[in-house]
């Protein structure tokens, strides 16, 4: 036997003679390099969704400034979505009864989840004072303090509202109507302006409703007859 290796007895190392291979050695795993950061599709689904309702919605912070608003929110002040961000919302609406607010500030600070309404005013881009509801709903993860507001405003129609000037527009409605009155499709007027789709077509409805005209090509129409869109001008703007 050789080397007088003892009978019975195996000898350590590979095959290749190599070394022993012990953990000290062995070759170390290296981890697949991180990917992406994984999205999270809820928050994707919540937005698109929020762009898609009429009814006028903001996710504000506890002390009222604004994280989110839809374009039906923006609308109520002839302005983008994202120009809200960062407004606070007791800058736009006016509250009718400050005991309100203090409810709502002593439920969040003991940590209490339920719908608050605030009775609210404000003038809206026509220039008329116009009336609603603010409910207030703690949204969120229920540990955090304080936590997000959910907030739906409910606007009270009036009984004999004043006639506004119909030829009167925001500032974001006279960009989409000369947009529009050049050929530009909804999803180029909501590249232009940096709304969404839906964005574009909730703005260009609500005029057709105002107006009481349908198409696309009665609304310039009638924009041009109201005087909204400047004639003689190329490419179209609004006057």
């Amino acid at each position: 036997m050789a080397d007088g290796a003892e009978p019975g007895t195996v000898r350590s190392g590979a095959p290749d003679g190599g070394g022993p291979r012990t953990a000290g050695n062995a070759p170390e795993e290296v981890p697949p390099p991180p990917g992406p950061a994984p999205q999270n599709p809820w928050r994707n689904h919540f937005l698109a969704l929020l762009d898609r309702l009429p009814l006028p919605i903001a996710v504000c912070r506890a002390d009222g400034g604004v994280l989110i608003a839809n374009p039906a929110m923006a609308a109520e002040w002839g302005v983008a979505p994202g120009r809200l961000c960062g407004r606070n919302l007791l800058d736009l609406f006016r509250p009718r009864d400050t005991a309100q607010l203090d409810r709502l500030t002593e439920a969040l600070r003991l940590g209490r989840r339920s719908r608050y309404p605030v009775a609210v005013g404000w003038r809206g881009t026509d220039g008329v004072t116009r009336q609603g509801e603010l409910s207030l709903d703690p949204v969120g993860d229920p540990s955090a303090r304080p936590p997000a507001l959910l907030a739906l405003l409910k606007v009270r129609e009036q009984t004999a509202p004043p006639p506004a000037p119909r030829g009167r527009v925001s500032p974001v409605e006279g960009r989409i109507l000369a947009l529009a009155a050049g050929g530009a499709t909804t999803a180029a007027i909501g590249s232009a302006l940096g709304l969404t789709v839906d964005g574009v077509n909730y703005h260009l409805s609500r005029l057709a409703r105002r107006w009481r005209v349908q198409g696309r090509t009665a609304l310039v129409a009638r924009a041009y007859v109201l005087g909204v869109l400047e004639p003689g001008s190329w490419p179209p703007r609004a006057a």
